[in-house]
């Protein structure tokens, strides 16, 4: 199942506790304490997505942006000290490596690999989404069998592109696959009709079907 995570390196944060009265003299970690530095938390987010993270006249708004917000609050005391980071999936590994964001909070499945490989930690899982398929509803397709010989587009860099081909693998079912490094070109190629169908995160795919004029014609 894909899932929206939480993903930095912040969470060694000090605590007061009420009961004691005593100061908790927890060790500050490297991350938290650049933060504290620089008196902003810069956080990655796609920016892109109506609910999520998107970028208006008034800021960036969305439920990826109030943990943002949330994580600021709670290190500088100021929800509103963040650098928001647009980023494209193909660009998230090395924004987290290379401490370009202090935080990760955009749509990024959880997997053993990154889990490994990004040298960061997973925080708690904050939304369950699925992968899906939108296509023109006129072309009337209704399986995944329907995409034989079709041509379906997605990000490059995701668990996406390797779990439509797992899947088309499994059912036999041949199909070029298309990947593009940003989801706006995905898209601008099929709604230039390049691709027969898109995938990605369902989240995703109803984030751009929402703000069409005509919503039914997918």
């Amino acid at each position: 199942m894909r899932r929206l995570i939480l993903l930095g390196l912040l969470w060694l944060l000090p605590l007061a506790t009420s009961v004691a009265q005593e100061e908790d003299f927890r060790e500050i970690g490297p991350v938290t304490q650049a933060v504290i530095d620089r008196g902003a938390l810069n956080c990655g987010v796609n920016g892109e997505v109506v609910g999520f993270s998107l970028a208006t006249e008034i800021g960036y708004v969305g439920f990826d942006v109030d943990i943002c917000r949330a994580v600021a609050a709670a290190i500088l005391g100021d929800a509103d000290a963040v650098n928001y980071i647009p980023l494209l999936a193909s660009e998230r590994a090395a924004a987290i490596m290379t401490g370009q964001v202090d935080l990760l909070s955009r749509n990024t499945t959880w997997t053993l690999g990154r889990d490994t490989q990004w040298r960061a930690t997973f925080g708690p899982t904050v939304f369950y989404d699925g992968q899906g398929l939108m296509a023109f509803a006129e072309d009337g397709y209704l399986f995944l069998e329907d995409f034989e010989g079709k041509t379906i587009c997605t990000n490059a860099g995701t668990t996406t592109e390797s779990n439509i081909r797992d899947e088309m693998d499994a059912i036999g079912v041949s199909f070029n696959l298309v990947t593009f490094p940003s989801f706006d070109e995905v898209l601008d190629a099929f709604n230039a009709r390049e691709c027969d169908a898109v995938t990605s995160d369902v989240s995703q795919l109803l984030s751009h079907r929402f703000r069409q004029e005509d919503p039914e014609q997918y």
